[in-house]
């Protein structure tokens, strides 16, 4: 197995994800994981937005202790903010609390109220795609939890890939899983789950810009419904 300690001579991290992404196509999500972690050892992070834990689930069963980055916008539903709390209590992870440079009070000061409304890519990128930029810095790699069936931009996505917009490897374990993959492996595992999924919330993100879906309904037709919006642009 190629290790970031036998490949740190002539290290190109590009090659690295072409050969990764070939080999690993198809892999299970516990060997896109381990081969990862091997990878890039303490330099590897993961992201999530605690809509549920089986992403930090699987990881945490080959590498525990590692970092958990939660972008906190200050605009969650309290629910989100008690399952990162829970997170942190149950599993064998380092929940690092990620924050914007500006409160929401600092930026209804400077932008005016309610920039999600107004201008919701702005408001994204200010609450989420800036502070996890910010946060990744340090890292070479980060596992991410999208899935190909979830967004038109997402079904070209690879297992592993380079993120230009931020010069570091992505890693997707989970992307071919569909909803009955991920229902069965938490039920199995007793994954910890949002609450807000119990009540029609099948996709979610800040409580101002999430609505609940109804049964048969894309699952992520309540994120920005009406604007056309699809991206908070973490994963564009």
């Amino acid at each position: 197995m190629t290790t970031l300690e036998t490949v740190r001579p002539t290290l190109d991290l590009e090659d690295i994800v072409d050969s990764a992404a070939h080999a690993l196509e198809g892999a299970s999500a516990l060997e896109v994981i381990r081969w990862a972690s091997a990878t890039f050892g303490d330099r590897i992070c993961l992201t999530s937005s605690m809509s549920d834990a089986a992403l930090i689930h699987l990881v945490s069963k080959v590498k525990p202790g590692i970092d958990v980055l939660f972008v906190d916008t200050g605009y969650h539903f309290a629910e989100t903010i008690g399952t990162r709390d829970a997170v942190e209590a149950v599993y064998p992870v380092n929940v690092i609390n990620v924050t914007p440079t500006r409160t929401v009070e600092e930026q209804e000061r400077d932008l005016g109220p309610r920039l999600y409304g107004r201008n919701p890519d702005l408001c994204c990128h200010l609450r989420k795609v800036e502070p996890l930029g910010r946060a990744l810095e340090g890292y070479m790699a980060w596992f991410s939890g999208i899935r190909r069936d979830e967004t038109a931009s997402r079904k070209d996505r690879r297992v592993v890939e380079w993120d230009r917009k931020r010069g570091m490897v992505k890693v997707n374990p989970i992307l071919d899983w569909t909803d009955t993959d991920m229902d069965n492996y938490m039920a199995d595992n007793g994954v910890l789950v949002n609450p807000l999924h119990y009540d029609d919330y099948p996709s979610i993100g800040c409580e101002p810009c999430t609505s609940p879906v109804a049964p048969g309904e894309d699952p992520r037709s309540g994120r920005w419904a009406g604007s056309g919006k699809t991206e908070c642009g973490i994963h564009l």
